[in-house]
């Protein structure tokens, strides 16, 4: 059997580990193997290739030890998951990744491994820099999926990566542990950049290829279930662009259409907008002043649970706040709503209860009761902050989990 290892020197550790995830690749496996060998042969690098199988049934295990390949089995389902028992079961100060369909060049990684020694912790593939053969990626994933999703990473994050759910990465093995990534799926891929570009790590991407893969059996990647995993990754990890922003929009959007609309009936055109626009405005107050809520709950929490990482903002914003000035608030609002709703009684009662003008009586009604339940939600919003504000006791034993 050939060794799984490139030599080196002796009592030298390896520079790199080149890592593959397999789950019943038997048809490709055996090729990326002998590919990736003849690179850390060819240019004299010392180190290791890692198949880190994730249940195959197809001989993929044999196969890999065959072909002079290290086997790590991993039993917990997921491409993350075998990803993370590979990257843990690594021996190479440095690790490249790449699937092992055949469809990224292995003998092609010098100018990953170039970057790393530069001193880049992450070193992203570009499939549409590299160029992607006719027939490698289908087209919902090439003018759709990939480039939204790389967007929506690139606005949210402030990520340079261009490509990033391309399956052949390099990094350097302690600065990737360090980020302690959860997910078990293929968003594994959008979390390694997401996290990496949240704890600011050296970050840079080169050029690669993408061929068609050579298999005959259908690919693990379901399109729009695992690309609806890699969306909802990047939403969770985003309170601001999930909660904040939206909110504050519909604050704004129902706070300037009510101011319009409260000193009588608007015209566009041929279209008259009244009171009951105004109950339109008064839902997008609330419903927009609940998602902020919602906005600063899981920033607060993300950061307590630490999967998430406060800057400075954040922390002015958290600085500023006291529950006792969140109840003086709330309690301000509820009482201007109040006043509203006792001066509308009022006003009732000088008619003997009787018929009232719905359109006058509405542009009372309508902001005294949004206010009043902004103010509840600022009050019970406020104790719940607080709430998640508690500092946990350091040492303090872990809850029992089922």
């Amino acid at each position: 059997m050939a060794s799984a290892t490139t030599p080196c020197a002796e009592e030298q550790s390896y520079e790199l580990t080149v890592l593959m995830p397999c789950l019943n690749e038997a048809e490709t496996l055996g090729t990326c193997i002998d590919k990736a060998r003849g690179f850390l042969d060819r240019h004299r690098v010392c180190g290791e290739v890692l198949v880190a199988d994730n249940g195959s049934t197809d001989g993929s295990q044999e196969i890999a030890l065959r072909h002079g390949a290290r086997v790590v089995h991993v039993a917990e389902k997921g491409y993350g998951s075998a990803l993370y028992g590979g990257i843990t079961a690594a021996g190479g100060r440095y690790v490249i990744m790449g699937d092992a369909d055949d469809s990224y060049d292995f003998t092609n990684l010098m100018p990953f491994l170039a970057a790393l020694r530069e001193g880049h912790q992450l070193v992203m593939g570009n499939r549409f820099l590299g160029g992607i053969t006719p027939g490698a990626m289908p087209p919902l994933h090439r003018y759709l999926g990939n480039p939204v999703l790389t967007g929506i990473g690139r606005l949210f994050f402030k990520s340079k990566a261009g490509d990033f759910h391309c399956g052949l990465r390099g990094f350097d093995k302690q600065a990737i542990e360090g980020l302690h990534l959860q997910s078990t799926g293929m968003e594994f891929a959008s979390e390694m950049v997401v996290k990496a570009t949240l704890h600011k790590l050296r970050v840079t991407e080169v050029a690669t290829t993408l061929s068609p893969d050579g298999r005959t059996r259908p690919p693990h990647l379901r399109s729009w279930r695992d690309g609806w995993r890699h969306l909802r990754f990047l939403l969770l990890y985003s309170p601001r662009w999930l909660f904040f922003y939206p909110g504050i929009l519909l604050v704004l959007a129902g706070l300037v259409s009510m101011a319009w609309l409260l000193p009588g009936p608007q015209r566009i055109g041929e279209i008259t907008l009244d009171v009951h626009t105004m109950l339109y405005s008064a839902m997008a107050i609330i419903l927009g002043v609940e998602a902020v809520s919602f906005g600063l709950f899981a920033k607060v929490y993300g950061v307590s649970a630490g999967f998430l990482l406060a800057n400075d903002r954040m922390t002015d914003i958290m600085a500023g706040f006291t529950l006792e000035r969140g109840l003086v608030l709330g309690l301000g609002l509820f009482g201007l709503g109040l006043v509203g709703s006792l001066y509308a009684i009022y006003a009732w009662g000088s008619e003997s209860f009787g018929d009232l003008v719905p359109g006058s009586m509405m542009r009372v009604i309508i902001p005294s009761l949004t206010a009043l339940a902004v103010g509840v939600q600022l009050m019970f919003g406020s104790f719940f902050l607080s709430v998640l504000k508690i500092p946990a006791r350091h040492g303090q034993s872990s809850p029992p989990t089922r």
